[in-house]
């Protein structure tokens, strides 16, 4: 069973293109997603509005027009799955976001601000 807070494959390809360019707009969305997707843009605004639902998205109005952005930020994600993996590996720790240096997605700023937060779940824990 999948945990509720944690995005699916395909809700995180739609997260992918916001932790790049920021807040979209759902033609945004369609244009950087529609070709790797196979998506209509119809299909792009239910997904945009599931996700919303989920507590996944935001939405606002922008000179008329709807503007999405994730609520969590990208590290926050990142982490809840790098922990989600850990447990299903049964690992003694979290793993490493050392590990995840060559991402196209990270920088090393994320990457520190990863470790610091899988550190400091690993002490509560």
């Amino acid at each position: 069973m999948s945990d509720p807070a944690l995005p699916t494959d395909t809700e995180l390809d739609v997260l992918k293109a916001f932790w790049r360019d920021g807040p979209l707009s759902a033609r945004e969305v369609q244009a950087r997603i529609a070709d790797s997707l196979g998506w209509s843009s119809s299909t792009t605004r239910t997904v945009l509005e599931r996700m919303r639902a989920k507590g996944q998205l935001s939405r606002r109005e922008v000179h008329g027009m709807a503007v999405y952005a994730p609520i969590q930020p990208k590290v926050a994600v990142i982490g809840g799955l790098m922990k989600r993996l850990s447990s299903i590996l049964e690992m003694e720790g979290p793993l490493p976001a050392a590990a995840f240096s060559g991402s196209q997605l990270l920088n090393e700023t994320d990457i520190a601000a990863l470790e610091e937060a899988l550190a400091a779940d690993k002490e509560e824990g």
